[in-house]
């Protein structure tokens, strides 16, 4: 990659990633993972409806369609969006908007429960608050939340490329058109996120897998 040119947009990676997205879900050595997680979120997510903030493929929008009530999935991006848009659904109540993470608060508080799948991770350290207020912004009082994410495992994860001043972890990317794109790639530790989401949750349940955690909670 060296001599290469970097994209550093984020929005332009996932765009041009839309169509390769779910490989990384290929990955045999998460298989067993990636099987606890499904289960755990067809039984956090059943009869309920369900806001899912960057959606991406619509990926973990197919896993709780098989026993939520209702979705709204929500990305940023039309590129992914359309993916999603092309799957079958168990739920027959799964619709797509393209929104900003940031700015959900012209979303009226109709869903009971919330999921971020693989997002938090590419949110900036400080912007992680103001993610957190905009992702509560439509849930209802106690409404169920679940935020899932990468661990950083060796040899398995891509390795971080650089680490800015405000602690932000960066990762090179390659797609298989060529193109290279640095993408902030975070791990935060249990305590952090226990730390940005105290003020604003209840009943906080965190739990690591062997690649991935969970924090589940209510608000």
């Amino acid at each position: 990659m060296i001599g290469t040119m970097v994209n550093t947009d984020l929005t332009a990676y996932y765009a041009q990633r839309a169509i390769e997205y779910e490989k990384i879900y290929l990955k045999s050595e998460r298989e067993h993972d990636l099987l606890i997680l499904k289960d755990f979120l067809k039984k956090t997510f059943r009869g309920k409806d369900a806001i899912e903030i960057a959606c991406g493929t619509g990926y973990w929008t197919h896993v709780i369609a098989e026993t939520a009530r209702s979705i709204l999935a929500t990305d940023y991006n039309s590129e992914v969006l359309a993916v999603a848009k092309s799957k079958s659904y168990q739920c027959s109540c799964v619709s797509f908007q393209i929104a900003d993470a940031f700015l959900l608060d012209s979303f009226a508080p109709e869903f009971n429960a919330g999921l971020c799948a693989f997002w938090w991770s590419h949110i900036p350290k400080n912007q992680i608050n103001q993610f957190v207020k905009s992702f509560h912004s439509p849930l209802q009082k106690s409404a169920t939340v679940v935020i899932v994410d990468n661990l950083y495992v060796e040899r398995s994860s891509t390795p971080i490329h650089r680490t800015d001043a405000a602690g932000n972890t960066y990762q090179l990317r390659q797609l298989q058109d060529g193109s290279v794109h640095e993408i902030i790639k975070n791990f935060p530790t249990k305590d952090e996120i226990l730390n940005y989401l105290s003020p604003f949750a209840t009943n906080i349940r965190f739990s690591n897998l062997e690649y991935f955690w969970i924090a589940e909670y209510s608000i």
